[in-house]
């Protein structure tokens, strides 16, 4: 195991639901003096854990993480994209109970696995997500939680309890590995404030959701379901479940038909993807968009086609991302009512309860803002929650802002409006400041494009 200069780690096993510690004396409150370093971490025990390592670190940022057991960078910036450093604080590693065995991180084969993290110097807020895609609880460090750390936040982030091209394996029923992801969330978020209340005297005054991607969608679940929990949240490109459709069920076989020469370009932009983005669509092709399909059809529909993808997705790199031929033909209006209820049971309904910023990228070429967050706007406005709702199209955004890298010319990252929106919602929340209307925000024609965006810069078009 690498520690890190000045690290000193304390292993604790926890058995049954876990040890609540005494509260902790108070820490650094809104505005208050820096606590000392790492004090109380020995009483620190995650509620309901069954293990947990705390370690005290000189720097909880990924500029300082990098390269040791306590990250795994994910690639998922620009390049060039600036992160903050140097936030000293207490890392907390570990998994709560759980049957399945994806996570292989830390050599612990054990879903359910966590972080948290807590800064020394606190705000009095904490900042909690689940993990986009089918990736581990690391994979947003670099784009959520070294700037919220800086800015004073505790942090915590969840696996979603299945990870993994073989997520779908997990359960017993059609839906059960997606309807994990909200109670892992739900779970993280309750057992992080207890955390927080030990190191710092008291809960968080402030708790927020947010997530890119799939992450993104359990931001809008648990604010639409667990709004009690939360102040407020920042949906960043969320996949959009409804049961009638639209979804990805509804979307992707048009691509893979494409893959397998039996639709047009013409059929891809009929089913919502923007006719813009077809400089995207080879890379897609080869990376999202068959693997995409077939586990996401396996986990709502595995009698469609029990064989493809079968077990796993796949030993390799390549049978992984290969496509299934039947997706070619997949109907999901077709498809039994028993499919049909399996996404039922994760949809999404648009009531939040709680003030919540869509961000989508006008060029997303995974989930087409025309069938995704265009739809997810017009549902909360249906259910009368319009006035909590406030929705950002990113002129010549894409699902991955790594992208930007081969096409700058014709791409923007999202990051730094995502940055600038939650700024937005913390604002919104604790200062009551209304934040702009909804709107496309256009790129600029000057300026460091990777690191800079104003929610109030309109687009001209």
């Amino acid at each position: 195991m690498r520690l890190l200069p000045g690290v000193t780690l304390l292993t604790v096993l926890l058995t049954g639901a876990g040890v609540l510690a005494p509260a902790s004396p108070a820490g650094a409150a809104r505005g208050a003096p820096e606590a000392a370093h790492c004090a109380g971490q020995e009483r620190v025990r995650v509620p309901g854990a069954a293990h947990q390592e705390v370690a005290c670190l000189p720097d909880l940022t990924t500029a300082a993480l990098a390269g040791t057991r306590y990250t795994d960078m994910a690639g998922l910036a620009a390049r060039g994209s600036r992160h903050p450093s140097g936030v000293p604080g207490i890392q907390i590693d570990g998994y709560f109970p759980d049957d399945s065995r994806l996570n292989a991180t830390h050599g612990w084969a054990h879903d359910a696995q966590f972080v948290i993290r807590l800064p020394d110097r606190w705000n009095g807020g904490l900042v909690v997500t689940g993990a986009p895609g089918t990736r581990r609880q690391y994979a947003t460090d670099a784009l959520i939680s070294d700037r919220v750390l800086a800015q004073g936040f505790a942090y915590a982030a969840t696996d979603k309890g299945n990870t993994g091209p073989d997520f779908f394996t997990d359960g017993r029923a059609p839906g059960d590995a997606v309807a994990e992801w909200h109670r892992r969330v739900t779970e993280l978020t309750r057992a992080a404030k207890k955390a927080v209340r030990q190191r710092y005297g008291h809960v968080p005054e402030r708790t927020y959701m947010t997530g890119i991607s799939n992450g993104g969608y359990l931001t809008r679940w648990q604010l639409e379901n667990r709004p009690e929990l939360y102040d407020g949240g920042v949906d960043w490109e969320g996949v959009l479940w409804t049961a009638k459709g639209p979804n990805p069920l509804t979307g992707l076989p048009v691509t893979v038909a494409r893959t397998f020469g039996r639709a047009t370009d013409e059929d891809l932009i009929g089913a919502g993807f923007a006719p813009g983005s077809r400089f995207l669509w080879p890379y897609h092709e080869k990376a999202y968009w068959g693997l995409t399909q077939k586990i996401f059809r396996a986990e709502f529909d595995p009698a469609y086609d029990p064989g493809c993808p079968g077990a796993t997705a796949g030993r390799t790199v390549e049978e992984i991302l290969a496509p299934c031929l039947s997706d070619a033909s997949y109907d999901y209006a077709s498809r039994p009512a028993s499919v049909h209820r399996a996404v039922a049971g994760i949809a999404l309904t648009g009531r939040v309860g709680k003030p919540l910023i869509t961000l989508h990228g006008d060029l997303d070429t995974l989930l087409p803002v025309a069938t995704g967050s265009d739809v997810y706007a017009r549902m909360v406005e249906a259910g009368g929650r319009g006035g909590l709702h406030r929705y950002y199209t990113v002129r010549d955004g894409t699902h991955t802002d790594g992208l930007y890298d081969t096409y700058p010319d014709r791409l923007r990252p999202i990051l730094p409006c995502y940055r600038s929106a939650f700024d937005a919602l913390v604002g919104w929340v604790e200062r009551g400041e209304a934040p702009p209307r909804d709107r496309t925000i256009g790129r600029p024609a000057h300026g460091d494009v990777v690191n800079s965006c104003s929610l109030e810069e309109a687009s001209g078009e």
